[in-house]
């Protein structure tokens, strides 16, 4: 998947959701940058259908953020770089009233390479109260952010061969935005004997105020193609897990259920602008979608050597559209039930074998499901369906060949019964044919010795639309092949540590007919670090783009049109490049 905007990978932090659904920019749209890294604990990460516990947007899969309750010193950090790169992390926690009190704040500034400066300016903060028992702990969570930017949209590439802009400027100079996220939250672990149950209950506030270009002079020769995205909305919703073993045919089966509900109040518009001031109005909707979920799963070992996982989900969604145009206001609800299994074989030895299968679902944009009449327009359109199927399954083995190397190996696929999604730019919904892909995955850790660990990533994937006649089935923007890989060094009382990483993503294609395809992109980062002894100061030396690639970080290819271009536009490849090669200093102590 090509998860530019995060569709079908759902994300979470705390309990939290963090894909928004009917958002702005794009449906089940995702922003992590309100995440402070160090104080993230752990990564909960899964893949494919195949876990109750995930709803919608999780065909792909899903990885749930946890943060850390508290910090065994103070931690203070900067770092510096090229390009105007300025970061600052400040945070403690101390034992306050019988509890751990955790807070810290980042700030993040950044221009770029960019000829015309992003003028970066990100503000982050949290603060967060732990208390309780062993067996009863509690916790309560504030998290807020702030940040405005300049954009450096995709940029055409003739352009560039003729020598009108470079390949780090911007074809509309007035593009950027702003985005700010407040959330409160507070969650309840009881821990039992044999039982266990964990409640979470929290409150967003969300808001993006996007300016955007993406075809400059196709659609209005005059003022241009600039428009003004916006989402603000407040998210409600709490979620509950009960673990507990069961006795039944003579085995003991481990017992999982859960129920969550989440209420989105969203208040979206789109606007057509010039230089970020407003000239008329595309759509403006008030939206309220309500969705609940309920889930089992049974874990069961039969044999030494057999295990099932079994679990059922069943998900409602409600809609309710308040258009300006109110022939695209209405309502609209939705069920659907989303079975799932998995069979474990092993192990023998350092091997066992597995195969998974199930049903899961994204939902659409609540306005697509109401609408009746193209925005811009005016023409009769049909709604789409609320919720859409999909499919998949897996067969897989993990083993250990030799010890501390840990191998994955599986066969995958995934299906939809359409990609329909609303497209924000253009402030309609656009359904497409049902998709298939099939894939290669062989994912590898191996700690060699206490000081040295090597990973490797390898994916293949074959993505088509189902029942479209041959050369014109291919999928735009489906990654095919992926591999990512690196090699840490870091002794744990050492002084000296480091790290290499590549990624690389091939070759795919652009349009359907497999005729434009975007170029492989190859980008290798290197870490050099020093640590004092028993102080906790670490410095690290980073060099980001090690080779200094030229290759492009997106690629797409549509019509767009110049100034003094023809009236029906040019069919061109539209791209964002790597940024070049930089060096940045971190300073840490406390971490």
């Amino acid at each position: 998947f090509n998860l530019d905007h995060g569709t079908d990978f759902q994300t979470r932090v705390e309990g939290m959701p963090v894909t928004l659904s009917t958002h702005g920019h794009g449906q089940g749209y995702t922003d992590l940058n309100f995440l402070i890294p160090e104080l993230v604990d752990h990564i909960d990460y899964r893949l494919g259908t195949y876990y109750p516990e995930l709803g919608d947007f999780s065909a792909a899969g899903g990885a749930h953020f946890r943060l850390r309750p508290s910090l065994d010193r103070t931690l203070a950090r900067i770092d510096v770089g090229q390009n105007g790169y300025l970061r600052t992390v400040v945070a403690a926690s101390r034992d306050v009233a019988g509890g751990q009190l955790l807070g810290g704040g980042e700030f993040r500034g950044y221009d770029g390479p960019w000829d015309i400066p992003q003028d970066l300016r990100k503000v982050a903060g949290a603060l967060r109260y732990t208390w309780g028992s062993d067996a009863n702990t509690f916790s309560v969570l504030g998290l807020g952010y702030d940040n405005r930017w300049n954009s450096s949209d995709q940029i055409p590439q003739r352009a560039v061969d003729e020598e009108r802009i470079s390949r780090f400027a911007q074809v509309d100079s007035t593009l950027g935005g702003s985005s700010s996220r407040f959330s409160l939250s507070g969650s309840w672990n009881r821990t039992g004997r044999r039982r266990s149950q964990v409640l979470n209950v929290y409150g967003i506030y969300y808001d993006l105020d996007l300016y955007s270009n993406f075809t400059y002079f196709l659609d209005d020769p005059v003022e241009g193609d600039q428009i003004n995205q916006v989402d603000e909305r407040a998210v409600f919703g709490l979620g509950f897990v009960h673990r507990a073993p069961v006795d039944a045919v003579g085995r003991v089966h481990d017992f999982s259920a859960g129920l969550e509900t989440r209420l989105d109040l969203v208040d979206g518009a789109l606007h057509n602008t010039r230089d970020r001031e407003r000239i008329g109005t595309v759509r403006s909707d008030e939206v309220t979608e309500w969705g609940s979920g309920a889930w089992v799963s049974l874990e069961s070992g039969w044999t030494r050597h057999f295990k099932t996982v079994l679990g059922l989900r069943g998900d409602v969604y409600h809609f309710d559209v308040r258009s300006e145009d109110a022939r695209n206001s209405g309502s609209r609800s939705a069920a659907i039930a989303s079975p799932k299994l998995s069979l474990v074989f092993g192990p023998w030895g350092s091997t066992e074998l597995y195969g998974s299968a199930g049903l899961g679902f994204h939902s659409n944009d609540a306005r697509g499901t109401t609408q009746s009449i193209d925005p811009r327009t005016g023409d009769p359109v049909e709604p789409v369906d609320p919720l859409v199927r999909s499919r998949g399954a897996e067969i897989g083995a993990r083993s250990s060949p030799v010890e501390g190397w840990r191998s994955t190996f599986a066969l995958w696929v995934v299906e939809l019964d359409s990609e329909l999604l609303f497209v924000g730019d253009a402030g309609t919904t656009e359904p497409s044919d049902a998709s298939q892909r099939i894939g290669l995955t062989w994912t590898n850790y191996w700690r060699i010795t206490e000081r040295l660990t090597v990973d490797l990533d390898i994916s293949f994937t074959r993505a088509r639309i189902v029942d479209a006649p041959p050369g014109e089935d291919r999928v735009p923007g489906a990654v095919e092949n992926v591999v990512a890989a690196g090699i840490t060094w870091e002794p744990p009382t050492g002084w000296f540590f480091g790290t290499a990483r590549v990624r690389h993503f091939g070759a795919y294609p652009l349009t359907e007919d497999n005729s434009r395809r975007a170029s492989p992109t190859t980008l290798s980062n290197l870490s050099i670090g020093w640590r004092v002894r028993d102080t906790g100061l670490r410095v690290v030396a980073s060099v980001l783009n090690l080779f200094n690639s030229a290759d492009d970080d997106i690629q797409y290819w549509y019509a767009s049109r110049g100034r003094l271009e023809p009236v029906g536009g040019v069919e061109d490849l539209h791209f964002k490049p790597i940024e070049p090669r930089q060096l940045r200093v971190s300073v840490t102590w406390g971490l």
